[in-house]
């Protein structure tokens, strides 16, 4: 179910993977953890445990496969052997089940729509919908980075992910936002939780963010920075009830967990939507 409070996830695909930045989210009052079995070149899950597994259990730790490593670099999969065998591996390396297991970007796999696929995407939303049955993790989700070739291959009869990730904030365009409410509404909106990944584009340092100024999208933001204003508005850029964010710096970290503070304004936010779909629109196919 949705929650009422927006909360912090803290993201680990650039991380170090330090225990002092574990340390310092369970400080700041951050107790969820999302990596993926792909991350710091597949080792993420190991490394977790070798210099935090004290920690973890602190955590409501979150994962991602569909990635396997191959000769040359990674190859992605949908078959349900090879992702029931990445679950199992991944409560090994961890030394614990996750509490959440996602199906990590299916669109890699599923380009083209059509019932073949739609069937491929089906049967890898069982295999997961088992293993948490099963016990290999608590629940189940899907992470799509372009939720748009997902739209059409989702029907009644599909298993239903309990939480969906996908991009949040303002440099998200019209046409991926549009898809990933989409998304959400063809599974239920009422009962998933939905997550936002990516707040920032890539950094929170980038020039873009000195060159304009997100508090416009805040009731009153003048007393919070361009980057904290930016973090709090991506939980409306669609609507999502955490955001999952990367950082190797505690204090940055709890630079956004004080951004919650902000309270988003609803027209604005319209208004921008609006915009979007316009500028979009009114561009050459």
């Amino acid at each position: 179910m949705r929650g009422n409070d927006p909360r912090v996830v803290l993201g680990l695909h650039r991380s170090r993977h330090e225990r002092r930045l574990l340390t310092g989210a369970l400080d700041l009052g951050v107790t969820a953890l999302d990596t993926s079995s792909n991350y710091l070149g597949f080792r993420s899950h190991q490394v977790l445990a070798r210099t935090a597994g004290d920690l973890l259990s602190q955590f409501s730790v979150s994962t991602k496969i569909g990635y396997f490593p191959c000769p040359g670099g990674a190859e992605h999969s949908l078959e349900p052997v090879r992702l029931r065998a990445a679950m199992e591996q991944a409560a090994k390396d961890l030394g614990q089940e996750p509490d959440l297991v996602f199906l990590h970007n299916p669109e890699q796999s599923l380009r083209d729509a059509g019932s073949y696929h739609q069937a491929v995407l089906m049967q890898a939303c069982e295999a997961l919908d088992e293993a948490a049955a099963k016990g290999l993790c608590s629940a189940w989700g899907i992470s799509s980075w372009d939720p748009s070739p997902l739209l059409s291959l989702i029907d009644g009869t599909s298993p239903r992910p309990s939480v969906v990730m996908v991009r949040a904030g303002l440099l998200v365009g019209a046409k991926a936002l549009d898809a990933a409410e989409d998304l959400t509404k063809a599974w239920g909106p009422n009962e998933i939780t939905v997550w936002g990944m990516s707040p920032f584009g890539g950094s929170a340092s980038d020039s873009v963010w000195a060159r304009i100024d997100p508090r416009v999208f805040l009731r009153d933001g003048s007393q919070l920075s361009r980057v904290q204003a930016a973090f709090r508005a991506a939980y409306s850029l669609p609507r999502v009830d955490a955001v999952a964010v990367g950082t190797d710096e505690p204090a940055h970290l709890g630079e956004l967990v004080g951004a919650l503070t902000g309270q988003v304004e609803e027209r604005v936010i319209e208004e921008y939507r609006c915009l979007l779909r316009d500028h979009t629109s009114g561009q050459l196919v």
